[in-house]
């Protein structure tokens, strides 16, 4: 049992209930969950409506947490940090950095966020990278969701990351993400990173266009038109 309240943010991920039970458990006591919420900015707002503390996890519905993780052991966050990002394993291209990752977030800084395209860039506050991996982000569920997750990353990647990171750190990942080829639909991961790369050379000063990334409805046609409605089932 942690001191700290859990939050499950979901929208249409398929093992999303079987991730939620399995949190639970490695974490103790309940998880909250927020689901299907359009609109990225307003789900994270959402999320802080839900609990009681003034630090809580928080967890993407695609990611299944190591049964292993030191949940009680977790250190609440420092005075000017606003969110902790523990790394996840990347299943199609070997990668293991804070996508995806569990997050510790201050309530507070989740009801002041500004704007950004990667919501959680726009928390007041320092950001703490953790070191350790906290589990896998297994976003690689269906075609769609394994291409919307190389799409939005290296669009993102390709435009200047929000958290500082370096160009030689984005461009390692971006050539990761190209180059994914582990895992069931390594080849619309891949596929996906290079379209979100075409995306942002054409739409990366575009702000009202690059915001078309935390649009779910709009990622799906864009999919079906790129790579066909037969491509959603797998």
């Amino acid at each position: 049992m942690t001191g700290f309240d859990a939050v499950l943010l979901s929208y249409d991920e398929p093992l999303a209930d079987s991730l939620h039970t399995r949190l639970a458990r490695v974490l103790g006591g309940t998880v909250k969950r927020l689901h299907g919420v359009r609109g990225m900015h307003r789900a994270y707002r959402l999320t802080a409506e839900l609990v009681d503390t003034d630090q809580f996890f928080l967890a993407d519905g695609d990611f299944a947490i190591d049964p292993a993780f030191p949940a009680g052991a977790v250190d609440p966050l420092a005075a000017g940090v606003s969110m902790r990002v523990w790394r996840a394993v990347n299943p199609v291209n070997g990668l293991t950095y804070g996508y995806g990752g569990l997050k510790l977030i201050r309530t507070s800084a989740l009801r002041e966020m500004g704007q950004a395209v990667d919501v959680l860039a726009a928390l007041p506050g320092r950001v703490e990278f953790s070191p350790h991996t906290a589990g896998t982000t297994l976003f690689n569920q269906t075609p769609f969701h394994a291409w919307k997750a190389g799409f939005r990353e290296c669009a993102m990647l390709a435009r200047g990351s929000e958290y500082g990171m370096t160009d030689a750190s984005a461009q390692e990942r971006i050539d990761a993400w190209t180059a994914s080829k582990d895992g069931d639909f390594a080849d619309y991961a891949a596929a996906g990173a290079r379209d979100g790369l075409e995306f942002a050379r054409t739409a990366a000063r575009d702000p009202k266009r690059f915001e078309a990334l935390n649009d779910p409805p709009w990622l799906h046609r864009h999919f079906i038109t790129l790579h066909g409605e037969q491509a959603v089932a797998g």
